[in-house]
């Protein structure tokens, strides 16, 4: 069984430095922990190529991505700890080269049981990640609770997804700002999303837009 012997840990509250800090312990006894609370900090340590990182994505001065594009080139396997549970913030980590991606709602024995998982070539991932990803990759016909939207609610989610703002989207179709915006209302409702990076993530998955926007 394959160990880590070493780790950085990038999180900007002492607290959950300590609870990841914690859990490694459980999970590799004797491992060496670096902490850094930004992305200036842990810098310092990417010269060092440690063979484990969990990394917090909303630090101080930027994203913990720009961390993970760093590192995973050099070998480190990267894991996600954040409270951010959104498909904007996951797929592009997950493109960046994370390996795993917890949220900080677990208890210390369970993100322990997770990070040994690893050793077994299982990627350490919180349940409800896993079924958002399950269900980001699956077909829309395969869905079948998918919510349905009508005609007009789907122009507006294409043409919110390629970029336009609500009173383009209102000139496009002949309609008033006002009823725009309330489509898009319903569209998010709908959808369950709240943003509109979620909303053009959902238009690609439905195969509204190209993955090139």
């Amino acid at each position: 069984m394959s160990t880590f012997d070493h780790a950085l840990v990038v999180d900007d509250l002492a607290g959950s430095r300590d609870w990841l800090s914690r859990a490694l312990e459980q999970a590799f006894p004797g491992i060496r922990i670096s902490v850094a609370g930004s992305l200036a900090e842990a810098d310092e340590h990417v010269s060092s190529a440690p063979p484990l990182a969990l990394i917090d994505l909303g630090l101080p001065d930027g994203s913990g991505i720009r961390l993970i594009e760093k590192l995973q080139p050099l070998g480190t396997l990267c894991i996600v700890a954040t409270v951010f549970d959104d498909d904007a913030h996951l797929f592009p980590a997950l493109h960046a080269g994370a390996q795993g991606y917890v949220l900080k709602d677990q208890s210390t024995d369970t993100l322990a049981e997770m990070l040994t998982g690893i050793a077994a070539g299982q990627p350490p991932l919180s349940p409800s990640i896993a079924r958002r990803l399950l269900r980001h990759f699956q077909p829309v016909a395969a869905i079948a609770d998918e919510p349905s939207l009508t005609g007009r609610e789907t122009d507006v989610l294409r043409l919110i997804a390629k970029g336009h703002t609500v009173a383009e989207v209102a000139t496009l179709l002949g309609i008033s700002r006002h009823t725009a915006a309330g489509y898009l209302k319903d569209v998010y409702r709908k959808l369950s999303v709240s943003s509109r990076a979620e909303a053009t993530l959902e238009a690609t998955r439905r195969g509204l837009v190209g993955t090139d926007g």
